[in-house]
């Protein structure tokens, strides 16, 4: 590695963008964020590997944290990973989005009977992304308490970001088929792909080039630490240059093992291009959520 944080401002301004727009950042409850770090402490069940914590603190130094590196507009994401929390998760991220400016108006939904009724709340209400994690969550995204969840948020063209690759850890509900599904019944769903899908990137990539809205986002896709663990395949990279304006920068700020420099270093990758990155990280998001 050998960018630091204190050179990203430097970094992107060599780019001519106004700052980094990251729709993969992670801000939770507290006692909710203090059992996420204890999964990833214990390299838990979820987890399969040691993943130390980079950035800790409190919500007010890690959002301090992001402002001094530039990342002006970023996401939330609180995901569910059992019924019944959803509505919890989502009046305390609306909360706190309410207090910094930066941050987009966040919320989750997971698969049970009022998840229709509090999702289109959320969208009247103006909840600019939503996050389900079906590795965490461990539930089908075919699930029929989905259905017209996926199809109100088609209609609203309000983007999800969707943790549906097997990675870190499979389960019976992960992979790229029930996500064609959903996009099959639903092809107009603002879908974004977290990790760009690893590891099943090809075929995560095929369902962006196919769809016309769905979106990668960049989450720790090309760092040492994803790359020792599902590498990216570099023949893909000339369709993943032509993908334009579908792939979005994502950090997983906080819960990354390795400076936030590092995931942008790790996109500055020959054949891609600066224009490449300027989309990336800054136009892309800019154009679909504002």
């Amino acid at each position: 590695m050998s960018l630091a944080d204190a050179e990203v401002p430097a970094w992107w301004k060599r780019l001519g963008i106004p700052g980094l727009y990251d729709v993969h950042v992670h801000f939770l409850p507290p006692n909710i964020m203090s059992k996420v770090w204890a999964q990833f402490d214990s390299a838990g069940p979820k987890i399969g590997r040691p993943w130390p914590i980079t950035y800790r603190g409190s919500d007010e130094e890690r959002v301090d944290r992001l402002r001094a590196l530039g990342v002006r507009r970023f996401s939330a994401l609180p995901y569910a990973h059992r019924p019944g929390i959803a509505g919890y998760l989502n009046d305390w991220a609306r909360d706190f989005a309410a207090g910094v400016p930066e941050c987009l108006r966040s919320a989750t939904f997971y698969p049970e009977p009022e998840a229709a009724d509090y999702v289109a709340n959320g969208i009247d209400e103006g909840v600019e992304i939503f996050k389900v994690h079906v590795q965490v969550g461990d539930f089908d995204v075919r699930d029929p308490h989905l259905d017209k969840v996926w199809g109100l948020l088609a209609e609203a063209g309000t983007p999800v970001v969707v943790h549906a690759g097997s990675g870190p850890v499979p389960n019976e509900h992960t992979g790229p088929g029930p996500v064609r599904e959903v996009l099959e019944r639903h092809p107009l769903l603002t879908a974004v792909i977290a990790h760009m899908g690893a590891p099943e990137y090809l075929e995560f990539l095929e369902l962006a080039e196919r769809f016309e809205r769905v979106h990668l986002d960049t989450t720790m896709a090309f760092t040492d630490f994803f790359e020792d663990m599902a590498a990216f395949p570099r023949e893909l990279l000339p369709r993943l240059r032509d993908l334009g304006d579908k792939v979005l920068l994502g950090s997983d700020f906080p819960n990354i093992p390795y400076p936030y420099a590092h995931q942008l270093e790790s996109l500055d990758l020959p054949g891609l291009g600066e224009d490449w990155l300027r989309r990336v990280c800054w136009e892309n998001a800019a154009a679909l959520i504002g």
